[in-house]
């Protein structure tokens, strides 16, 4: 079993904690949809046309 050499500072503890407290507000990126050209959330069915990689998946009303 692998033993640390030396103790974790609270510093770098903490550090390692808040990585995913930041990954929460991170902005999406954006891809523009083939079918109907909206921004779109990339590898997602589109909200808009229902459309993903050409081909009609889901009937949008």
């Amino acid at each position: 079993m692998a033993v640390p050499k030396a103790k974790t500072s609270r510093w770098r503890r903490d550090q390692r904690r808040a990585q995913s407290f930041f990954r929460r507000f991170r902005i999406p990126s954006l891809t523009e949809c083939k079918n109907c050209g909206e921004k779109i959330v990339p590898h997602r069915v589109c909200p808009y046309c229902g459309y993903y990689r050409g081909r009609e998946v889901v009937e949008v009303d």
